[in-house]
């Protein structure tokens, strides 16, 4: 028998037969029973309101406490374009929590500076946080990693991990339960650096033998920190192998091929990706297109091809926050993500190159029929003596 029930209604055993109320554009592609709790979570992600079952198909459960699966329903995971709240929205909350964050960075450095154990619990409800964050409007989140404090590296960049690592997860459709504990190992995936000496850390200049002896240590620091807080499972292991390599040349390990999990893969792309855009002592940052073609110049030797795809068509060829000239040399700044066509994301434009000044804010959507202007390249901020980092607080954060 036919019957409509709301999605907080729909229960694992349950034959789905069709949708019939939603938000976005996700659909089910076919009948089918769901087979857990998470299959559930998913479509009230994806934004499913109401479902039709049939309830005669219903199947009971076992004496054992196991509900027996058959013809499992193929759910087509939700729109990543859908949000459900506007950037502009979110992006406050998005600052308050990164700086939430910071703050805890901050708290776990110096508990560990002063030998006591780092607690877990916090950095479990920031994950949490920015899991919710995300699936509100991942652009916000993204948007804040871009933008950068001068000497906050190690502070920052675990938190920017942990962001991208989460939209990446969301981006594959995994559980909510994998994407907390990849969002926590990632914001406690760098805590060993604390281990290592000052001088060895922030040293501008190549290190010697040694140096870079102790210095790959840092992995397995942090690996150890987290086991004797007692953290375990996949958020220690990206935690302790995110420099493995699958040639066998990362380290500590040396880890090769198929020793190598899928969320390890992960981390170790976001990972270097983050720091290629970094600015630090040593280096200056690079526009997120050329880390992206060091990423795939070391692909397949250091990384997994499929998912270094993947994680650029989530992020985009020019991320969300990317400063990108125009071919009308208007400069602006990415402020929404297009999966359909990453070539033609939302700009904010506010900048004349061609007469260097600033101009009223202006958004224009580039894969608008009406819109003839294109994205010609990203460039730095400096080439043009713009304070980008004035521009996202009075404009990003009012």
């Amino acid at each position: 028998m036919l019957q409509k029930l709301s999605i907080d209604q729909l229960q694992p055993g349950m034959f789905v037969n069709n949708v019939t109320k939603q938000n976005g554009s996700v659909q089910v592609k076919n009948q089918g029973w769901v087979r857990t709790q998470s299959s559930i979570n998913n479509l009230i992600k994806a934004g499913i309101l109401e479902v039709e079952i049939d309830s005669s198909k219903t199947i009971i459960e076992k004496t054992n406490n196991q509900t027996e699966v058959e013809e499992p329903i193929n759910e087509a995971p939700y729109d990543p374009t859908y949000a459900s709240v506007s950037l502009d929205k979110e992006i406050n909350k998005a600052k308050k929590l990164y700086k939430e964050a910071k703050d805890l960075q901050t708290k776990a450095f110096k508990s560990i500076k002063a030998g006591r154990k780092v607690e877990i619990a916090p950095f479990k409800e920031v994950a949490n946080s920015f899991i919710d964050s995300v699936f509100r409007n991942q652009d916000a989140l993204a948007c804040i990693t871009r933008i950068r404090e001068k000497d906050a590296y190690l502070l920052e960049h675990s938190i920017n991990v942990s962001v991208l690592m989460t939209i990446f997860a969301k981006h594959l459709h995994l559980d909510r339960e994998i994407i907390h504990e990849l969002a926590t190992g990632a914001l406690l995936h760098d805590i060993g650096k604390i281990k290592i000496e000052d001088e060895i850390l922030n040293k501008p200049g190549k290190f010697t033998d040694s140096e870079f002896d102790e210095m790959k240590n840092h992995a397995l620091y942090s690996k150890e920190t987290l086991e004797e807080a007692g953290l375990s499972g996949i958020a220690v292991e990206i935690a302790g192998y995110h420099h493995e390599r699958l040639d066998g040349n990362g380290y500590p390990y040396g880890l090769k091929g198929d020793e190598i999990s899928q969320y390890v893969r992960m981390i170790s792309i976001v990972d270097v990706y983050d720091a290629l855009t970094a600015k630090r002592v040593y280096k200056n940052d690079m526009p997120p297109i050329k880390a992206f073609k060091i990423l795939k110049k070391d692909t397949p030797a250091c990384f997994d091809e499929v998912l270094l795809n993947k994680f650029i068509a989530c992020i985009g060829v020019h991320p969300v926050g990317t400063l990108v000239k125009l071919t009308s040399q208007k400069l602006g700044i990415v402020s929404k993500s297009n999966f359909q066509n990453p070539l033609k994301p939302c700009v904010k434009l506010f900048y004349s190159a061609k007469h260097h000044h600033h101009t009223e804010v202006k958004d224009i959507d580039l894969s608008k029929k009406s819109c003839t202007d294109e994205i010609e390249n990203s460039v730095k901020p400096e080439d043009f003596n713009i304070e980008l980092m004035h521009f996202f607080k009075t404009v990003f954060l009012n």
